[in-house]
């Protein structure tokens, strides 16, 4: 029998509320800030409790031109960051998907110099051959354009070596039975192996999902154009140079949290599945 001590439910609880605060309250801060007007953002101490002027800051954010840093709206940018964001995850999990099922189920030569040839790539993300990558992109001409900025984040050895361990955790009586009726690898690959994936698929969804959306190194390098900067340069070209006084912190700060709401939105309508996708071994 386990031995219940209250005082370790009172710790517990309070490191927990103490972890809760310290994610929590730069979000809270920002939202605070969103509501006052920039003049009382920079006075000394910094508003702790909402203020008046919420509307006009968030219609600013979302309608006011120029305030990104450029002359496209909010609503332009979170777009872009939207598409790349959905490209890359889609991208990422069907080429895992058929990268593992390949590698499990087929017999080819090298089969294990291909697998590890995968793997290794993730000491090599994009990060570190950004030039190389960069020069290619270039060369091809796919500056300023969707493709640039997803194709080289798109493959993924993470993802891969994930969907390869679930497939051989399959057991082969079900190999066997979709061949004695007739199944051929696609039919098995599309009727049995994905429905068994789906949760690490949602989960894997949700990952990629957020790493999209946060891009911030390659899509700088790859737009030139305004119609194709995401969210996050727009609010960087906010807050870059021109001194405190300058920034219009209310606009900007808004702009932050309109930003969370799509990855927020998606955590919280695939959390269920996102969780069993991580802990749930039932096959």
């Amino acid at each position: 029998m386990i031995d219940r001590r209250p005082w370790l439910d009172v710790l517990s609880h309070a490191v927990m509320i103490l972890g809760v605060a310290i994610v929590a309250f730069p979000i809270y801060l920002a939202f605070i800030a969103s509501t006052h007007t920039a003049q009382e953002i920079v006075q000394a101490p910094m508003p702790l409790w909402p203020g008046s002027n919420m509307l006009e800051s968030y219609k600013e954010a979302l309608f006011g031109s120029g305030k990104l840093g450029s002359n496209t709206d909010l609503l332009r940018m979170m777009w872009v960051s939207f598409m790349t964001a959905m490209i890359i995850t889609v991208g990422k999990i069907a080429i895992s998907l058929l990268s593992a099922f390949a590698i499990v189920y087929f017999r080819f030569p090298f089969k294990q110099f291909f697998f590890w040839a995968i793997f290794v790539t993730l000491m090599l993300p994009v990060e570190v051959r950004i030039l190389p990558t960069y020069k290619v992109v270039a060369d091809l001409g796919m500056l300023n354009s969707y493709a640039g900025l997803t194709l080289p984040l798109i493959a993924s050895a993470t993802a891969t070596f994930l969907f390869r361990q679930f497939f051989l955790t399959v057991p082969d009586e079900l190999v066997e039975a979709a061949r004695m009726d007739g199944a051929g690898p696609m039919r098995f690959f599309k009727d049995v192996l994905v429905p068994l994936s789906k949760t690490s698929i949602a989960a894997l969804f949700v990952i990629q999902f957020i790493y999209g959306w946060n891009q911030y190194l390659w899509p700088l390098l790859m737009t030139t154009s305004e119609d194709m900067y995401p969210v996050v340069i727009g609010i960087k070209r906010m807050v870059a140079g021109g001194g405190e006084a300058a920034i219009d912190w209310n606009v900007a700060m808004a702009t932050t949290i309109i930003a969370m709401l799509p990855p927020a939105l998606v955590v919280i309508l695939m959390q269920k599945w996102f969780v069993k996708g991580l802990v749930d071994t039932e096959k």
